[in-house]
Formats: structure tokens, C-alpha cells, sequence
């Protein structure tokens, strides 16, 4: 075996047993400080080149002065190298630092600031994710926020439309039970008129837990829309003729849409309800139905004046009534949220708009496959 061979074995056996202790002492390690960490790697590296020397010292390649002058550039250099571990380990021991008490002020409820100065790519990196997921948490936060005061906001309004109702029919009750009404017929026609009401609402509720838990079940099957509307208007005809409102649908094309007929008739009856009700006696209510570049688009125009503009992204919000000038007298505000979790569950969208006169509520379905 050559000189040169003979030099490089004996070098790498002392750098690889120092490598090997570097290893463990890292392993054991490995929950401290990085400064630690960073300063064991230096000294491995230092080490492995001044045992890889000793070990051919000791094999007699190297003369007494030659093996004092590398022993002193090795002892020299372990003394910069460990220098500079140090301080590149407290360095980035500090910036990571500064990165959690910053993602600790929006894990409390706060926004997340990424800290000023240099660091390095991975914790830049870090800082970009840390603050998409605290924007994400903000919009989460809002969302829960906008939620809880709609939630509070319906139990205080289904609290008011049921305490009414039931207050006339305890007091119709104890006056037929007393004997003292003067016409127990029209005490009787009113009494039914109210538990229908009352079972209007606790349908309406029962359908929007449906929604809101996920386990609203479709049966689709394929039918033509003019058929789908035509049937809506003939039901929603009675409440059109009370109000003095007429009721047009010439706009209908025959599009086959893949729905369950059910619900979309309850999505139907909804905004025609919804628009008759806000539409002034010799109003008109129109229904159309017509193609679209990306699906089917049905829509609902009232004469009811418009909705002001703040108030148009929350239309469809569970609870949401408008003013009280608008609010109709039986109504939980609970109609157009069932629409639109009628509609997102055909995977469709709802969407109102305000019109000349009035406003315009469409709703937007897949179209049937051929």
C-alpha cells in the first residue's frame, strides 16, 4: 500500500471516530439550545481534522515540529471556529425567539407581526406561514363572531314570534274554556291559523338544523324548470291574490336541471313568499328561468323599493328581517338562509341584486347532463 493511501486511512479512521463521539454527544443533546448544537458541530469539525493528524502523527508520517505547527493552526482554528458557533448560534437563537413571542401574540387572540431584522431563509419562510395562518385565524374569528351574534340574534326573535302566537292562544283557550267568547267559531278558524303558523316555524327550524348539520339528504331527479315554476306560481297564487300582486312567469324556459323537486319547490316558495310579501298591492312579481354560461339561472324580481346596500351581503344570513318597516308580521327571518342551504347543497349559489323598483334574487344551478 502506497504512502498516500496508508496517510488517508489512518486520517479518515481518527476524523470518522471523532465524528462518531460528535454523533452521540449531538444525540444526547438534541433537546438543548441550537448555540449548542451549532458549537458541538464546530468542534467535530476541527476535532476530525486534528485526530485525522495525530492519528499519522502517531504512524510516524509526520515529524515532532511538523505535528507542533498543525497542532497549533488546528487549536487556532478551533478557537475561531467555536468563536463564531457561538455567536451564529445565540444569533439565530435570538431571532427564533423573537418568532414565538410574535406567534404567541396571535395565538392569544392578537395579529401576527413578523419581526424587523435579518434572519435566516427558514425562518423567513416560517414567519410568511405564520402569518397566512394568522389571517386565516382572523377570518375564522370573524366568522365565528359574525355567527354567535346571528345565533343570539334568532333566539331572540324565534323567543318574540313564539311568545306571541302562544299568548293569543292561551288567552283564546281560557275564554272558550270559560265560556265567554262570542263567536268560538272565529276563535277556533284563528286558533288553527296559529298552530299552522307555529308549525310553519318549527318546520323552518328543523329544516336549517338540516342544513346546518350536513344531513339534508337529496333526491334528485331530472325535471324541467317550467314545470318546477309552474307548479310554485300555482301555490304561491292564493298569497299573490290577498296581497293585490300579480304574478308573472313568461320568462320560463324548458331547462332540464338534475334537483330534488322537493326542496327546490320549498327554494321557490321561499323568495315568492319572501317578494309578495314586500311587494305593495298592484305590484308585480316575476319569475324567469333561462340558460347560462355556467349553469341555469332562476330568479325572483320583487317591486319591493330595493335593499339598502349595507344590508345586502347579510340577506341571506340566518335570522336576518331588514328593518322593521320590511319585516313582514309572521317571519322568523329564517327563509333565505334555508334558500341559499337548499341551493349550496345542489352545489348552486344564491345571490340577490337591487333592480329598477325592487330587487332581484337568483339562484344559479348546474345544468342537467344529456
Amino acid at each position: 500500500m502506497s504512502d498516500t493511501l496508508l496517510i488517508a486511512l489512518y486520517a479518515f479512521c481518527g476524523a470518522a471516530a471523532t465524528g462518531l463521539v460528535g454523533a452521540g454527544v449531538l444525540r444526547l443533546i438534541r433537546r438543548r439550545s441550537l448555540t449548542a448544537s451549532l458549537t458541538v458541530v464546530a468542534a467535530v469539525a476541527v476535532g476530525a481534522m486534528l485526530a485525522g493528524t495525530l492519528a499519522v502523527a502517531e504512524a510516524m508520517f509526520l515529524s515532532a515540529h511538523d505535528l507542533s505547527v498543525v497542532t497549533t493552526v488546528a487549536a487556532m482554528a478551533a478557537v475561531v471556529s467555536l468563536a463564531t458557533a457561538l455567536l451564529l448560534g445565540r444569533w439565530v437563537v435570538a431571532r427564533s425567539r423573537e418568532l414565538a413571542l410574535a406567534a404567541r401574540s396571535f395565538g392569544d387572540g392578537g395579529s401576527f407581526a413578523a419581526p424587523d431584522g435579518p434572519t435566516t431563509a427558514e425562518l423567513d419562510q416560517l414567519s410568511r406561514e405564520l402569518a397566512a395562518t394568522s389571517a386565516r385565524l382572523a377570518e375564522s374569528r370573524e366568522r365565528e363572531r359574525a355567527l354567535e351574534s346571528s345565533r343570539r340574534e334568532l333566539v331572540a326573535w324565534i323567543s318574540h314570534d313564539l311568545r306571541t302566537p302562544l299568548a293569543g292562544l292561551r288567552a283564546m283557550a281560557e275564554a272558550l274554556e270559560d265560556g265567554v267568547a262570542a263567536d268560538p267559531d272565529r276563535y277556533l278558524r284563528q286558533i288553527r291559523t296559529e298552530v299552522e303558523r307555529l308549525n310553519d316555524m318549527v318546520g323552518d327550524l328543523f329544516e336549517l338544523s338540516r342544513i346546518h348539520a350536513g344531513t339534508l339528504a337529496l333526491t334528485r331527479s331530472r325535471i324541467s324548470l317550467y314545470d318546477l315554476v309552474g307548479d310554485a306560481l300555482a301555490g304561491a297564487g292564493p298569497l299573490a291574490r290577498e296581497h293585490g300582486v300579480r304574478l308573472v312567469g313568461d320568462r320560463v324556459e324548458p331547462v332540464p336541471v338534475e334537483v330534488d323537486g322537493k326542496e327546490m319547490s320549498r327554494v321557490l316558495g321561499n323568495l315568492l313568499i319572501n317578494a309578495i310579501r314586500r311587494t305593495p298591492a298592484d305590484g308585480t312579481v316575476a319569475v324567469a328561468a333561462e340558460r347560462a354560461p355556467d349553469g341555469v339561472v332562476l330568479s325572483v324580481t320583487d317591486g319591493c323599493g330595493g335593499i339598502p346596500e349595507e344590508d345586502l351581503p347579510r340577506v341571506f344570513d340566518t335570522g336576518w328581517r331588514g328593518s322593521d318597516a320590511r319585516t313582514p308580521p309572521a317571519g322568523a327571518g329564517l327563509g333565505l338562509a334555508i334558500v341559499r342551504g337548499i341551493v349550496e347543497a345542489h352545489q348552486g349559489r344564491a345571490a340577490v341584486r337591487n333592480v329598477a323598483g325592487g330587487c332581484r334574487f337568483e339562484v344559479v344551478l348546474p345544468t342537467a347532463e344529456a
